[in-house]
């Protein structure tokens, strides 16, 4: 097996796919947007959920893992300081070979830690992907706070224009609010935590107790937010809404007291 710098590799082991760092934004006080450059392949198979290989901040020369051909990480022995988190790009570019992802800054995890001290020329890596699991419907809730803006902006995107529904964003406060693009038939409704740390507010759980059921079964719902958050909305949609497997995807991003995820 030849990896794409030329290295032959007799195990049956590929290399992970390497991005740099090329610019690094802050869209909100505590989101900071790192635009990462890479071959044209590896950014198109970056996303829309991406498996991403954070280095220590001041690691210039990572030891990766590899990756076999069924897809499991084989991780090298000894310390290597690599963390996995799964992240969703916000924006893929394999023309231009670039791909966006969103880093919210809260908390000292180590997708959090690198991406306060990311500069043009620093790197991680991408060790797979996966779907967001959405489903076309003509109604749609979507329901998540600042770890999941980047899947709610791309579900939005992706959604006929005649899809109509609700969008329930839970962030700290106006300051926090970022331009989301969709069909005019969702609404956007700006949920502020104000001085409630993250994890601890209820504002999502109750925006979805206040909602009521849609009619008929051409209904989707997709939650991504804090786990107990996630844990409880999603007991209000199999059960107050009667939604079926099919119906729904809710997804524990993080979890309070440990790091954040994206």
């Amino acid at each position: 097996m030849t990896s794409p710098d030329g290295a032959v590799f007799t195990d049956g082991l590929r290399p992970v796919d390497v991005l740099t760092v090329v610019a690094v934004t802050d869209v909100t006080p505590s989101v900071r947007r790192v635009t990462l450059s890479g071959q044209p392949a590896a950014v198109a198979a970056a996303g829309p959920t991406v498996n991403l290989l954070v280095p220590r901040a001041d690691d210039p020369d990572p030891l990766w893992p590899r990756i076999q051909r069924d897809g499991r990480i084989v991780w090298p022995q000894g310390s290597h300081g690599v963390a996995l988190r799964s992240y969703t790009a916000r924006r893929q570019d394999p023309v231009a070979g670039e791909v966006d992802i969103d880093f919210v800054l809260h908390g000292d995890g180590p997708a959090a830690t690198w991406a306060a001290a990311a500069r043009p020329g620093a790197v991680l890596a991408v060790a797979g992907a996966a779907s967001l699991a959405e489903r076309p419907a003509g109604w749609l809730l979507l329901a998540g706070d600042e770890t999941s803006l980047p899947a709610i902006s791309r579900l939005l995107a992706a959604a006929p224009p005649s899809t109509v529904g609700v969008a329930l964003l839970e962030v700290a406060g106006p300051e926090e609010e970022q331009p989301l693009a969709g069909p005019p038939g969702i609404e956007l409704r700006w949920l502020h935590r104000g001085g409630t740390p993250p994890g601890e507010s209820t504002l999502l759980v109750d925006a979805v107790a206040a909602l009521e059921r849609p009619p008929g079964d051409d209904v989707f719902a997709w939650v991504g937010a804090e786990s107990a958050t996630v844990r409880a909305v999603r007991a209000d949609l199999r059960g107050r809404w009667r939604l079926g497997r099919a119906q729904h995807h809710a997804i524990g991003y993080w979890r309070l007291g440990k790091a954040m995820g994206g």
